[in-house]
């Protein structure tokens, strides 16, 4: 019986049910003061609360598709490798950003990245791996993240060199750290430089919401925290004020997972300009609306609509700009809704695709996703150069 079926779920709530009625059955009988009696409550208690919780676990897990199986949850299946369906190239990009004022990322310090040999080796060779603050000047927000400077940063034959930026964007509400240790960016990043299957780039590690503990959904919201500002004007600025980066036509790029994969999207699409091409891991295509979001669009069903990037495929002109869409086959929703979007899709923007056969809405699922992400993201940026 499948982890995601309704059988698996109906199962669970009726041996709850029968678990309580069998309690409320048996209590009497378990009244004495003997050791047997107390033992007997106890066990009683322990098992319907372990069959509620497994209930409202596999409840959550049909809502949410953490797990797409036994296997997916136990870290035992065997992972199907990646599928990559390429889009066409698209044209020169027209219009780029010019170069932004000069800022400052503010450096906290230095991390270590397990075996990589991220902070343990000579950046030269392994890069290096920085905790930073990234403030606001424009739109008064502020967020902790991480900048991953590859080796060649710090190689003599590429010390003129500026480089491409990726911006990297975690779900809500997650810890940027989640990229670092859970995703594993800078060490799946160095290695596949070292394969040179990717070009050095520089990758910004963030949360999708600087306005934490709300969730912005990358948005400027009427009255409330500018947050598409503070990525498009205040997050260019300061790196481009304290890195040798590219800072126009088409050396920006964007990646996230869930909100952060919804947040790419919605970057490249509306600022195309900065960034030209964007990835999302099983990322969605409207805003959500929730208690952790509030009004995002001051009661403005325009504004709502601007959000809604099947909306903008469908009313306004295709940005020039290349999408990647990364999901498992099993993760219902993040896989039909990104072939509804795919379907959409126009010149000159274009649109990719990256599978696996198997997994949830997980970050198990979204490590084996991300090598073609990279991959895909590097075919579309620049070299490195002065």
């Amino acid at each position: 019986m499948g982890l995601t079926g309704g059988g698996t779920l109906a199962l669970s709530v009726v041996l709850t049910v029968l678990l309580v009625a069998a309690t409320v059955w048996v209590w009497p009988r378990l009244a004495g003061r003997g050791w047997r009696s107390v033992l007997g409550r106890l066990g009683t208690i322990v098992a319907t609360q372990l069959a509620l919780v497994c209930t409202l676990a596999l409840l959550a897990n049909n809502y949410f598709s953490f797990y797409s199986s036994w296997s997916d949850l136990l870290g035992t299946g065997r992972a199907g490798p990646a599928s990559v369906a390429l889009g066409a190239q698209p044209g020169s990009v027209h219009g780029a950003a010019e170069t932004p004022a000069r800022g400052a990322v503010q450096v906290l310090g230095t991390e270590t990245v397990g075996t990589a040999g991220i902070g343990v080796d000579p950046p030269e060779r392994a890069g290096r791996l920085e905790r930073v603050r990234i403030p606001g000047a424009v739109s008064g927000l502020t967020t902790d993240g991480y900048v991953y400077l590859p080796p060649q940063y710090f190689q003599p034959a590429h010390a003129k060199d500026r480089f491409p930026v990726v911006v990297a964007m975690t779900g809500f509400p997650g810890d940027a750290k989640n990229l670092v240790t859970k995703l594993q960016y800078p060490s799946i990043a160095l290695g596949l430089i070292q394969q040179q299957k990717i070009k050095p780039m520089i990758l910004v590690l963030m949360r999708p919401s600087p306005s934490m503990p709300r969730d912005s959904e990358c948005e400027d919201v009427p009255g409330g925290p500018q947050a598409e500002t503070y990525f498009t004007a205040d997050v260019p600025t300061d790196v481009a004020g304290s890195y040798r980066v590219q800072t126009g036509g088409r050396g920006w790029g964007a990646i996230g997972d869930s909100t952060g994969g919804y947040c790419a999207l919605k970057l490249a699409m509306r600022n195309p300009a900065l960034y030209t091409t964007a990835a999302s891991l099983s990322g969605y295509f409207k805003a959500a609306h929730d208690i952790t979001t509030g009004d995002l669009f001051g009661g403005s069903a325009l504004r709502r609509d601007e959000a809604d990037l099947n909306w903008r495929l469908l009313h306004l002109p295709p940005p020039p700009v290349s999408l990647m869409l990364a999901s498992s086959k099993q993760d219902g929703g993040a896989y039909a809704e990104g072939q509804a979007f795919a379907a959409l899709v126009r010149p000159p923007t274009t649109v990719a695709e990256a599978t696996v056969p198997s997994g949830g809405h997980n970050f198990t699922t979204w490590v084996r996703l991300l090598p073609p992400a990279l991959t895909w993201l590097s075919d579309h940026l620049p070299d490195p150069a002065p």
